[in-house]
């Protein structure tokens, strides 16, 4: 059997797969190791994970940095050392007093442009070493608080139980933005403690749930979106004319045409995706070129 095409495969992630697991299982079912994937997500979480393969590994970089959503449940009235239901519980305090108005309020102090601490227990680098290896070695890690902007933050349903509360939202988020994260510091801020206890992925830019294939459906038959699909779904795009399609192919500039920040695809008469671009100043510089 041959390679599978350069494109994107947008998967929707079982729990308890790592996504380096998604990874190794596309490697095998599109029979080439130039598979990568843009945006981790935790063992625990489900959904939405975009894979690129072959060409389309030039892509993830650029679209692990757009807008994500996530259907998340916190639970406030204990915390955990990774934030999440996988971890140790380390405090309770009960939430039964916690009323309505506190409980919006606290979300909307986490709602908008925020300075966020990552998770413990995160993929962060500290002097070169992972936050969650010194985590497991006992070691108090030091992170710094990082801007991200949580564009939406809405409670879908509040169910309360003794002394717990759990709390369904669905959340919009820039990358980056950790929905652990956001679960400690709302229970924090509450008095409460609080952790994650589901979260799925249902959107990665303009992927959602409603593209992503299971991987039992992969494994019957291997859906790559087309590398050019994939670019003119996310990215604006930019027609040119084959002197210009010629000039972008030997990795030359255009001309900016005010198409805003951020890549831009560019396509040759013949509708073949050439390039991404990305404007500064008067000139469009490439970022990746994918004709030979």
């Amino acid at each position: 059997m041959s390679t599978a095409a350069s494109g994107l495969v947008i998967v929707d992630k079982p729990a308890e797969w790592t996504s380096h697991d998604v990874v190794g299982k596309m490697r095998r079912l599109a029979r080439t190791r130039r598979v990568g994937h843009a945006g981790t997500l935790d063992p625990m979480a489900t959904g939405v994970l975009v894979i690129g393969v072959e060409k389309a590994t030039r892509l993830l970089g650029h679209l692990a940095l757009t807008e994500k959503e996530y259907a998340a449940t916190i639970r406030l009235g204990q915390s955990t050392n990774t934030d999440d239901a996988e971890g140790e519980i380390t405090a309770t305090a009960s939430a039964r007093e916690v009323a309505g108005e506190a409980l919006r309020a606290g979300i909307a102090s986490l709602t908008g442009p925020i300075e966020q601490v990552p998770p413990q227990v995160s993929a962060i680098k500290v002097n070169g070493e992972r936050a969650y290896k010194m985590a497991r070695k006992g070691e108090e890690v030091a992170l710094k608080a990082r801007p991200v902007t949580v564009h939406a933050f809405t409670v879908t349903d509040v169910r309360r139980e003794g002394d717990l509360i759990d709390v369904d939202a669905v959340i919009g988020c820039s990358s980056g933005t950790y929905i652990r994260a956001l679960a400690r510091d709302l229970g924090a801020m509450l008095g409460t403690g609080g952790h994650l206890t589901a979260l799925r992925r249902t959107r990665v830019g303009p992927y959602d749930l409603s593209t992503a294939h299971t991987i039992e459906q992969l494994t019957e038959s291997m859906a790559v979106l087309p590398i050019g699909d994939a670019v003119a779904a996310a990215f604006p795009r930019r027609e040119v004319t084959a002197e210009d399609a010629r000039k972008v192919a030997h990795g030359g500039r255009l001309p900016a045409l005010g198409m805003g920040p951020g890549p831009v695809g560019v396509f040759g008469p013949d509708g073949t995706l050439l390039a991404l671009v990305e404007e500064q100043g008067r000139a469009a510089k490439p970022l990746a070129v994918f004709v030979p």
